[in-house]
């Protein structure tokens, strides 16, 4: 009966991993389509973001078929139920990132001079979902303390960004509904790096049994 167990475990660490990875491609593919203003490639996130809302689902009944067919004992029980927090915040990021791809789309947003502050945020933010995960699978509680450490560096990017937009917008020159979408663009980013600070917390709880407490 446990050599089962550890099987479904072993598939529920291998469909965390799968939904990771689909997290860190549709991250990945937003910023990559703000920075070059590809609006061809900012139209394939909505897809990558409905394979992330299936992967939920599957591990959801993955998660209550441990439960319920099975008889975990209390370490099991941090790792299902830390699992099922984590989904949420995945599947929050994956509609995130699906987000800043609709703006780019409908806006026709092309980079702007000034995009290297954004990028620069983006890239941090991806950081922060791939090394989330990194600390899950390699069970890193270090690595997952410097995920939600590093927030604070997205929060700082946010601030900045967000004051040399408003700044603009007192620019008679400035498109206004332009600096919105890249306003909102830059809070889908911060959002991001909140969610991946959440799994790294339930990473932490998933091995110690103890939260930091974020967000």
């Amino acid at each position: 009966m446990r050599a089962k167990f550890d099987q479904q475990l072993a598939l529920l660490n291998e469909e965390l991993i799968t939904m990771g990875s689909l997290c860190e491609s549709a991250i990945a593919a937003s910023s990559k389509a703000l920075t070059q203003g590809d609006v061809e490639l900012a139209s394939t996130v909505p897809f990558l973001s409905e394979q992330i809302n299936q992967k939920e689902k599957d591990i959801q009944n993955l998660c209550l078929k441990l439960l319920l067919q099975q008889q975990p004992v209390a370490k099991d029980l941090r790792v299902i139920s830390s699992a099922l927090k984590m989904i949420t915040d995945m599947e929050r990021i994956g509609d995130q990132s699906a987000d800043i791809a609709e703006i780019i789309t409908t806006s026709h947003i092309q980079a702007p001079d000034d995009i290297m502050n954004i990028a620069d945020m983006a890239q941090a933010a991806i950081k922060m979902v791939t090394d989330s995960i990194d600390a899950f699978v390699k069970k890193d509680t270090g690595l997952a303390k410097n995920v939600i450490e590093y927030d604070d560096v997205v929060d700082g990017y946010f601030d900045k960004i967000k004051l040399m937009l408003i700044d603009s917008l007192s620019h008679p020159e400035t498109d206004g509904e332009f600096a919105i979408d890249l306003l909102m663009i830059t809070k889908y980013y911060e959002r991001i790096a909140d969610h991946a600070a959440n799994i790294a917390d339930w990473v932490l709880f998933s091995i110690t049994g103890v939260r930091e407490g974020v967000n």
